[in-house]
């Protein structure tokens, strides 16, 4: 049997170590070293922290701030208008493009409003970097070139300043299914991008336009929804090569939605987006355009440069007010229209009921001739863009008129930037003084300093603006360029008697907003070309300037002794 004694050893062996003492040692020698090593880590941990707790000086030393040059720009430009599949074919009577598009990208970089270098270089090249010859020289300058077939991009280089850059491509179409001023800003490339705008039913065909500018491949993810609610794609993914354009045909993926909106995610890299989005009335166009992203879903969207003509409340070419929630909860929505005289009213439309899901659009017939600008508030996000048309005449193959038509999209209130005119158009621009979300009153105004530049970016004309707040003005470039509407002229070193330069060669707008709290500067450009059928319109958005690169704050850290 066997016993155990107090020191938790069995009997057996208590009377084994009491015949050999050197196990005893042994055991103790173990003890020993397991002691050493504890109070080494210890020792080690205390020493790390050592240094931290006992020079409390080196840790209230500032940082260092370190300056960030700025970094280039690059715009994506959308590509000639894709034409339809049957051109060439059959009738000639019929052929749905008579006459071939006028394609043209113009870019114009301006100088820093304090001065300096705005731009450093430019080129405008082919989205795989192949230059097409056009290029921009540092400081003011401009550029024009018409795209053999493929998409641009237009690549603008910092001086000591952000390059103050914008461009401009547009397709110009005078008769056939496509007729129209389909016009949009070039835009830097996105990774996520919102579109709202388009339909794929019976009468209208939109195309989505992936453009990659990057070195590296992009892999696009589409959530779509419709009328009745989200579209199922079945987790569509597609593709896109660097310095490569890929379109997908939206009425193959998502058929017989009578209004459409996109949310287009990119990984991998970054692409131009666009939809091109056409409408037929028989055999008559209904109108040809670009729509753009828009600002992302917010519980306050504002949508400018909404330039209407008279309409009546049943006409079914009134301008219109496109809003969804692509959340899973509705939302009531409350639609205020800024026009030249202060907030409009329209029966109907101050309150619109939105389902989760569903794409509203809210027409706006019944509004007043002139420039508004349309304000959204809601308790849920949502997005929102805006469509206007412009009467034509009749066509040849019936007896109705034709129509153009032309999508705004959403901004960033108190967002400056360069809008640049397409070739041969006439521009209106149009800026809302929009008070902040929490200034529900009217009182005060926006402010901010417009430059009017010429082909060659020299400054034409620079003028302080100032619009009241809750109202839209709306002025053509003549007039701003000889010193009427919201600006005061300035002394631009013209000798006396001499006459100022005509509003022909006005090719780009530059607005550097001011910095109001409570009341922001929200505009677009209003391109118009006029036809003997009718008039042809695009609304073009602002190229946003890149803010300068902060500087970075460097600290010494004590344990390394480096920065």
């Amino acid at each position: 049997m066997t016993t155990t004694g107090t020191d938790g050893m069995d009997a057996d062996e208590a009377r084994e170590g009491a015949r050999t003492p050197g196990v005893w040692r042994g055991r103790l020698a173990r003890g020993a070293s397991g002691i050493a090593v504890l109070g080494a880590v210890a020792g080690v941990v205390a020493l790390g922290q050592w240094p931290v707790q006992g020079n409390a000086a080196a840790q209230a030393v500032p940082p260092a701030e370190v300056a960030v040059p700025p970094s280039a720009t690059t715009l994506v430009c959308a590509g000639p208008l894709i034409l339809p599949d049957d051109t060439g074919r059959g009738d000639a009577e019929f052929d749905p493009t008579p006459v071939d598009p006028v394609t043209s990208v113009t870019a114009v970089t301006s100088v820093p409003a304090g001065g300096g270098d705005g731009v450093a270089a430019g080129t405008v090249t082919t989205l795989d970097g192949v230059p097409t010859g056009a290029t921009l020289e540092a400081g003011g300058s401009g550029t024009s070139v018409s795209p053999a077939g493929a998409p641009l991009a237009v690549y603008a280089q910092p001086g000591t300043e952000p390059a103050r850059v914008g461009a401009v491509s547009s397709g110009l179409v005078t008769a056939g299914d496509l007729r129209g001023l389909a016009a949009a800003s070039c835009a830097q490339p996105v990774a996520d991008a919102w579109l709202v705008g388009g339909a794929t039913d019976l009468t209208s065909t939109a195309q989505l336009v992936l453009d990659n500018a990057g070195s590296t491949p992009a892999e696009v993810t589409l959530d779509l929804w419709g009328p009745s609610g989200r579209v199922d794609l079945s987790g569509e993914r597609y593709l896109v090569a660097p310095g490569a354009e890929r379109v997908v045909v939206l009425g193959g993926i998502a058929a017989e939605q009578r209004r459409v909106a996109l949310h287009v995610s990119a990984t991998g890299g970054r692409v131009g987006v666009h939809v091109q989005d056409s409408v037929l009335d028989g055999f008559t166009p209904a109108g040809t355009d670009l729509v753009v992203p828009g600002a992302a879903p917010s519980r306050r969207q504002v949508v400018p440069g909404v330039s209407v003509v008279a309409s009546t409340v049943d006409d079914p070419h009134a301008p219109a007010l496109r809003l969804l929630v692509p959340g899973d909860v509705g939302t009531t929505a409350h639609v205020t229209l800024l026009g030249p005289t202060g907030p409009a009213q329209l029966p109907g439309a101050e309150s619109v009921d939105l389902a989760p899901g569903e794409v509203t659009d809210v027409p706006l017939g019944g509004l007043a001739a002139g420039s508004y600008t349309v304000l959204v508030s809601a308790s849920e996000p949502v997005v929102a863009s805006s469509v206007v048309s412009r009467p034509g005449s009749p066509g040849d193959l019936d007896d109705t008129p034709s129509t153009e038509r032309a999508w705004a999209a959403s901004v960033t209130p108190g967002q400056g930037g360069v809008a640049v005119l397409p070739s041969g158009a006439r521009g209106t621009l149009v800026v809302g003084a929009v008070p902040d979300e929490d200034d529900d009153g009217t009182d005060g105004e926006a402010t901010g300093t417009l430059r009017l530049l010429g082909a060659d970016g020299e400054v034409l004309a620079e003028r302080p603006v100032s619009v009241p707040a809750g109202t839209t003005g709306a002025w053509s470039l003549d007039s701003l360029l000889q010193g009427s509407g919201p600006v005061v002229p300035v002394t631009t070193g013209e000798p006396a008697g001499v006459e100022p330069p005509t509003a022909g060669g006005v090719r780009a707008v530059d607005l550097v907003t001011g910095s109001g709290v409570t009341v922001r500067l929200s505009w677009a450009l209003v391109a118009e070309v006029d036809r003997p059928d009718g008039v042809l319109v695009s609304v073009l958005d602002p190229v946003p300037v890149r803010a300068g690169a902060p500087s970075v704050a460097v600290r010494e850290d004590p344990r390394l002794g480096t920065r």
